[in-house]
């Protein structure tokens, strides 16, 4: 450790920046292996060597900034006579490789100013980015319009309009700020966006199981209902259409917790192991559902066909039922206390939870962390009930016993956690 400590700082940044930019040039040989030699600025050697010279001219005088930026200013030069030449001859306009020469030769005094790991991010960054050029390609051709037009409104909603919201209660009538009530907004939109996102580029013809998957980030109701529907059908493998909409619960678990987990940190931590309990059963039985029930042939469905998930009057419908469940989580807990909220949450298990959880997992209601867990997991019990019925009315009758069986193991287990916490 003592010899470690000994090393010369300026000896260990040659080192990174000898290495760094071969890494670079190395990936720049591989990449451009096929092509003429002569249609390329430089390969691993010409990267290194630029890389050195980064080095010295910024450690020879490195309070004199002017030096180090001469030296990048003759680089470019010869950078610009070479892309000159190369449209010339070749009418190729392509100039990743000359922004791959100004970054590694920058890599000396972004070592010696800023964090190692700044650094290794870039050359991380410059080493992906050129070896990714078909892959990149290939995902740019499956975006449309109405893909940038969705991805500029989630950056409006949490980048601009976030920020600017004040912090402070509206009123004692409704218990949230502002701020938390569009971070809410926000939140619930950044999850359906990421479901949205799964489904178009990673899983664009997806089975039942990705269905059961990605419904249950989205809507695990609306999961249950398309493919309890799809189990009607045929040639439909009944074991996967059952296993997959217990899957479409489990996923609701984890989409719970994670909001749990943004807005409520305290919650989260008497919350974790129950959820994690219930997690695990709901994929113990979704794949014991999988391997010994009957099979059949796995179907292509889809929840929704690339459906804009931030449309505005699904984010205001959000709204106004996050903001009515407030009104009314406060005024049945003053009006007939804890027992009061038990049965609300009973209630509410029939329609969509996510909006009468948030309310919980936000508002200033003056009671017991452990009785809002209480209320969460009978919201959740009671809406696993009402998929349960979903599932039994608009399912083929082949699916009905496993899917009473497992959802009664689920629900009875949540009952026990319920009355232990």
């Amino acid at each position: 450790m003592e010899f470690i400590k000994n090393i010369p700082n300026d000896f260990t940044i040659f080192l990174l920046v000898t290495v760094f930019s071969l890494l670079i040039g190395l990936e720049q040989r591989r990449h451009h292996f096929n092509e003429p030699r002569d249609s390329l600025f430089g390969m691993d050697r010409t990267y290194t060597l630029i890389g050195i010279l980064g080095y010295v001219l910024f450690v020879i005088a490195p309070e004199k900034i002017w030096f180090f930026a001469s030296g990048g200013i003759i680089i470019s030069v010869f950078l610009a006579i070479f892309y000159w030449k190369k449209i010339e001859t070749q009418k190729k306009f392509g100039i990743t490789s000359m922004i791959t020469v100004l970054i590694t030769y920058s890599l000396a005094p972004l070592l010696y100013t800023k964090p190692v790991w700044v650094s290794v991010l870039v050359v991380t960054a410059v080493l992906i980015l050129i070896e990714m050029k078909e892959q990149l390609r290939e995902l740019s051709g499956k975006f449309d319009n109405n893909d940038f037009i969705v991805l500029a409104k989630f950056l409006v909603i949490s980048g601009i309009i976030l920020p600017l919201l004040p912090h402070k209660i509206i009123t004692e009538v409704i218990p949230i700020s502002p701020f938390k009530f569009w971070l809410v907004v926000v939140v619930v939109s950044a999850l359906s966006y990421l479901s949205y996102l799964l489904k178009k580029f990673v899983f664009p013809k997806n089975g039942m199981l990705i269905t059961g998957f990605l419904g249950g980030l989205y809507s695990s109701t609306a999961a249950t209902i398309v493919l309890a529907r799809k189990s009607k059908d045929s040639d439909t493998a009944l074991n996967q259409a059952s296993a997959s909409i217990v899957l479409a619960t489990g996923m609701m678990f984890i989409r719970i917790y994670i909001l749990i987990l943004i807005f409520n940190q305290a919650l989260a931590g008497i919350l974790i192991l129950p959820f994690v309990i219930l997690t695990l059963i709901t994929l113990v039985i979704s794949w014991l559902i999988l391997k010994f029930e009957k099979t059949g042939k796995n179907t292509e469905i889809s929840i929704r066909k690339h459906k804009n998930p931030l449309e505005f009057k699904t984010a205001l419908l959000f709204a106004i039922l996050f903001v009515l469940f407030a009104i009314i989580t406060k005024y049945v807990l003053q009006t007939y206390g804890l027992h009061g909220l038990d049965i609300l949450s009973l209630l509410v298990g029939v329609t969509d939870i996510d909006p009468f959880l948030l309310s919980l997992f936000t508002g200033k209601y003056h009671i017991e962390l452990q009785e809002i867990g209480r209320a969460t997991l009978i919201a959740v019990s009671s809406n696993n009930l009402m998929k349960l019925g979903y599932a039994l009315v608009l399912g083929n009758k082949s699916i009905r016993t496993w899917l009473i069986a497992g959802f009664s193991v689920i629900i009875a287990a949540t009952v026990v956690i319920i009355f232990f916490l």
